[in-house]
């Protein structure tokens, strides 16, 4: 067992001290039973920590917030957020709490967050806790998409603590100790909007440009430059989403963050037939969060950022809004031509070609990959095979095939790249059934399945033997598929 003691963990406490009027200072709810179902062992090297006294009583316990440092500060933090829609003025961490922050290898700050914590002031009527599936639901998908390149935060431990929690059933209780660049969403500009604060709002954005978008303080208009610094990650990061069939689920603002980071896996999933209307979350009965929307939602979310950065943007309100409106504008031009990179990079098209040649080609496939609904992940892994010249998988799962090899012509004619391909097009992604086969597992106390999902997942991009059921697509009696938020 590691010498380490709590006491030497710095938690820095910078939101905190800096945000009194965001965060509310509370503790977590403490665990009658505290047992460790993972450790995200890489992680906890590069934050600094000792994995092995992480696996021990006292690190279980500083995981989940029980034992922690005498100078720790750990807070609810406060926010707004358009949830489907409508305004909700005071939402928050209502089962979360953040530690402090943690100085990397690297040198950067990092929240170290808790998810499943106990009630907080902004709680509402929610009981605060979480249950040990949807907790291993975010530890995988997460660590997924930071293993697929795609900027996220990360998972450092789920923790399960010996409660039972009541949701349809009683389920085993769990604390997710997750990692992020910042938790600043959105919707915590909203919060400070909101007060009428002005200067709370400016100390907020000067900590979001020095914390994510430091160039933004040398412009003649820093808080316009925050505001496109925002806009240009968040359409690289929904693009990413696209390109993978990722589908967030619950795209409110307060689930968007200006450090352009995926957060708060809820009713996410990957799509399995490719599908643009695809809809998981249970409770999103009008498809506003489909695969499709996402695009456009993330906009309206920035436009909602926008509106609470206009005082800081300029004193004259019609300058402050034709200033945003021109930045926005910018929001689909930077998603085209991120997504349309993405997609010429998966179909091994040069990066010289021609739009006019390259537009047509990733048009007219994704119309016949729609038609048959065929997988979208191993649809595209297979394209890489037929670019080696084996077409077969391809053409076994689409339908109208003579339009196919017309295709196929077109695209061999263009010498595609099939070793490019391979490295963007994933052989493995968390796969829903076997995502629900693994929580199934592990809330009955089994989390090898967890491990063996985990492992394969780590290398999405390099085929390995042995692995085939992770690869193979869902089979016909899994589905219709639905997810929830584990509220």
């Amino acid at each position: 067992m590691s010498d380490i003691a709590p006491s030497t963990i710095a938690f820095e406490g910078h939101f905190a001290r800096e945000f009194p009027e965001l965060a509310v200072p509370w503790r977590a709810e403490e665990a009658p039973d505290p047992r460790l179902l993972l450790v995200n062992e890489p992680l906890a090297v590069e934050l600094g920590f000792d994995p092995g006294f992480l696996r021990s009583p006292e690190g279980l316990r500083l995981l989940i917030g029980n034992a922690l440092p005498e100078d720790a500060t750990p807070v609810a933090q406060g926010y707004s957020g358009h949830q489907f829609g409508f305004y909700s003025p005071r939402l928050g961490d209502g089962r979360a709490l953040l530690l402090g922050e943690i100085a990397g290898a690297d040198g950067k700050f990092r929240d170290i967050h808790l998810k499943g914590s106990g009630r907080t002031p902004f709680a509402r009527n929610g009981d605060g806790r979480a249950a040990v599936g949807p907790m291993l639901r975010e530890y995988i998908v997460s660590e997924s998409m930071h293993a697929l390149h795609i900027p996220t935060t990360r998972s450092l431990a789920v923790v399960a603590t010996g409660r039972s929690v009541q949701r349809e059933t009683v389920l085993p209780g769990a604390v997710l100790t997750r990692v992020a660049g910042s938790h600043i969403r959105v919707g915590s500009f909203q919060y400070a909007r909101a007060s009428n604060d002005i200067e709370l709002l400016r100390r907020l954005a000067d900590h979001a440009i020095e914390r994510h978008h430091p160039s933004s303080s040398t412009e003649v208009n820093p808080y316009l430059a925050l505001l496109k610094g925002v806009i240009a990650v968040q359409a690289r990061l929904v693009a990413q989403w696209m390109l993978v069939g990722f589908v967030h689920g619950v795209m409110n603002t307060d689930n968007m963050t200006v450090s352009g980071e995926t957060i708060d896996y809820g009713p996410c999933a990957f799509m399995d037939g490719f599908d643009p209307v695809a809809v998981y979350s249970s409770i999103d009965e009008q498809g506003r969060y489909a695969y499709r929307n996402q695009p456009v939602v993330a906009e309206w979310n920035l436009a909602r950022f926008a509106e609470s950065l206009a005082p800081l943007i300029h004193d004259d309100e019609e300058q402050a809004v034709a200033l945003a409106v021109e930045a926005l504008g910018g929001f689909r031009q930077q998603y085209s031509a991120a997504w349309f990179a993405g997609m010429r990079a998966k179909l091994g098209l040069p990066e010289g070609m021609d739009d006019a040649v390259a537009s047509p080609l990733v048009d007219d496939l994704l119309k016949l990959v729609q038609e048959a609904r065929a997988d979208y992940t191993s649809f595209f892994r297979n394209l890489g095979k037929a670019a080696r010249g084996n077409a077969e998988p391809v053409r076994g799962v689409l339908l109208d095939l003579p339009a196919f090899d017309d295709w196929l012509e077109r695209w061999r004619a263009r010498n595609p790249d099939a070793d490019a391909m391979d490295r963007v097009n994933p052989v493995y992604i968390p796969r829903n059934h076997l995502v629900e086969e693994a929580l199934a597992a592990a809330t009955n106390g089994d989390i090898g399945p967890t491990a063996e999902l985990l492992e394969a997942l780590s290398s999405p991009y390099v085929e390995r033997p042995g692995l085939d059921r992770f690869a193979d697509p869902a089979p016909e009696s899994f589905g219709p598929y639905r997810t929830f938020c584990g509220t």
